[in-house]
């Protein structure tokens, strides 16, 4: 089943990628301002990497408003999955896999990457 033909897959879909833009563009951003406020080389870094959450989350709300755009879905499956593949590897480095924001990125990445294959694979019917 697309993730398109159900009103609450729809509505599950879009509310993963907001919350990317939310935790991954805003959240970032706050916890890079608080934290380097004072380098400004990893704060630029920190920044970067939040304006790529909120790219990383529209890309999957267009995909999601697209639902028969198949190299869409492929290109936001591909980014939100190097978002997840960064958000273990941030666990591995803090030292901690069940931090909170590893948990809470690995799960809407997880739920962002399923909806996007729907979207991505060929349906059962020709």
């Amino acid at each position: 089943m697309r993730s398109g033909t159900d009103p609450m897959r729809r509505i599950a879909d879009r509310s993963l990628a907001v919350l990317l833009i939310i935790a991954g563009g805003g959240g970032h951003a706050a916890g890079a301002i608080a934290t380097f406020h004072d380098q400004p080389i990893a704060l630029l870094s920190g920044l970067c990497v939040s304006v790529l959450g909120i790219l990383i989350g529209a890309l999957n709300l267009l995909r999601a408003a697209r639902p028969n755009d198949r190299a869409l879905a492929w290109l936001a499956v591909g980014a939100t999955a190097a978002w997840l593949l960064f958000s273990v590897i941030l666990g591995f480095l803090i030292g901690n896999l069940l931090d909170p924001r590893v948990i809470g990125f690995v799960l809407i990445t997880a739920g962002l990457i399923y909806f996007g294959l729907t979207t991505a694979l060929p349906s059962g019917t020709p």
